[in-house]
């Protein structure tokens, strides 16, 4: 099908947000209130953050402030994908933190653990799998890549399974296909913004008080305590957990450690029963290709296909704007790489097209600290990992906030900040032109030109 034809009806708006689930806001802080914890940003690192603390400490009083809706950024428009790296990958945790790659490995799964215990535990429908997730070579250079990664898996004592061509498209057949490498136990897919909801229904259960449309506009230190300011109230804190991801902080430091990139996706209508026997598809894993521009992939519950990535778009001035949410030129390239994947499902055509905006450091993977003199804890950095990982990112939070030294507060990835962007115009200049380099390497079996090559041998070493 022509891909302007398959999009032609597709709402504009996030998927999962667009669900009769969806629940009504909790009211706006309106007047003075005080807390032991407040804690500002309502999307995943926020809500484990307060259902955590409560967990901790049933006597606790935690405020939740959420600028806009729970889930309504990231945690409502990713691919839901819950998988237990908390490194964004292991190749990425092996190349910065090697000696502590087993103990991180060993702390991610034990996450994913948890939050499937948690869900358990609070009766959460969001659809959990936890079917793994199948990375795929389209071509010979990413298959060269995953069979030499097996050494690497073999030596850590991971569950994986390499799988050649034939064995691939037994488990879901596209011609694109030449090997693959399944991460059995690693990941879960799950709807991510009932995920979300069902956390605040959780938090609530707790006696957490949770305020949305209430957006934290400045925060003031009194020496012992923190308030923070929204438009119709306020909030003081004894502590104050800061999980505002991308969106502008608090702390002017970071603002040199974060920038907004856009990532984009698209979802199919449900498929027919012959369609899902034409692709196989029966274990029902999360897809990711081996490409450095890749795509992501999964079913819905119903037989849907959601269908993205590959564009990562920094616009230029790192600004934040609802119009980026949609962009059509991705999403036409997106449904012309849906049919070169599975041209059996030629006829398909798709129902939703959106974009969302991802908070991506230089290493790639969530960096942590603490400001006003302990009072305030941050976890910031996700790089569109953060279903899964923004749980451990609350328990470091929590733990700093605790002021003891914990298994997880010793980790050299906890103590160590990424490298600093340049500051704007260089910043837009530098991280464009590295994504055309990415995009050179990808159409030329994988060769990473010099310029790749330097942020590689500078612990930069970057993918889409």
């Amino acid at each position: 099908m022509d891909p302007l034809k398959a999009l032609a009806d597709a709402e504009r708006k996030p998927y999962w947000l667009d669900s009769l689930a969806r629940p009504e806001p909790q009211p706006r802080l309106i007047g003075h209130t005080t807390a032991d914890l407040v804690v500002v940003g309502g999307g995943f690192s926020g809500l484990w953050t307060a259902l955590m603390a409560k967990e901790r400490d049933p006597s606790l009083d935690v405020v939740l402030l959420e600028g806009r809706r729970i889930g309504w950024a990231a945690s409502g428009r990713n691919g839901g994908f819950c998988m237990a790296t908390l490194t964004h990958g292991l190749p990425n945790g092996l190349e910065r933190w090697p000696e502590e790659i087993d103990t991180l490995e060993r702390m991610g799964v034990e996450n994913l653990d948890e939050i499937e215990r948690t869900v358990r535990r609070y009766g959460i429908d969001c659809s959990f799998e936890r079917t793994g997730e199948l990375s795929v070579a389209t071509e010979q250079w990413q298959l060269d890549g995953l069979t030499e990664f097996q050494d690497v898996i073999e030596e850590h004592g991971l569950d994986y399974e390499f799988l050649d061509r034939d064995q691939v498209r037994a488990q879901v057949d596209s011609p694109t296909y030449l090997g693959g490498l399944w991460d059995r136990a690693g990941g879960a897919m799950v709807d991510p913004a009932r995920l979300a909801w069902g956390l605040r229904e959780a938090c609530l259960s707790l006696g957490v008080r949770i305020h949305e449309r209430s957006p934290v506009r400045s925060m003031h230190d009194d020496g012992t305590s923190l308030t923070l300011q929204t438009p119709h109230g306020s909030a003081t804190g004894a502590r104050v957990a800061l999980a505002t991801g991308v969106f502008p902080p608090l702390l002017r430091r970071l603002k040199h450690f974060v920038v907004p990139v856009y990532d984009y996706a698209l979802m199919t209508e449900p498929l027919a029963p012959a369609q899902m026997e034409a692709i196989g598809w029966r274990n029902r894993q999360g897809i990711g290709d081996a490409a450095n521009q890749f795509h992501y992939y999964r079913l819905t519950d119903d037989n849907r296909i959601l269908w993205g990535g590959y564009d990562a778009v920094y616009y230029n001035g790192g600004f934040i704007k609802p119009e980026y949410d949609q962009r059509d030129a991705t999403f036409v390239k997106l449904a012309g790489h849906f049919y070169d994947t599975f041209p059996q499902l030629s006829e398909v055509r798709f129902t939703h097209r959106w974009g969302g905006v991802i908070d991506t450091c230089s290493r790639f993977s969530a960096f942590f600290g603490q400001a006003h003199g302990g009072r305030l804890a941050y976890a910031v950095g996700y790089t569109g990992m953060g279903v899964g990982a923004t749980r451990f990112g609350a328990n470091v939070m929590l733990d700093l906030l605790s002021g003891e030294s914990t298994a997880r507060t010793q980790l050299r990835m906890v103590r160590e900040k990424p490298v600093p962007f340049p500051p704007e115009p260089l910043r837009s200049g530098v991280i464009q032109f590295t994504r055309w380099s990415i995009a050179q390497a990808d159409q030329h079996e994988g060769r990473r030109n010099l310029w790749l090559r330097t942020l590689d041998r500078m612990g930069l070493g970057f993918d889409s």
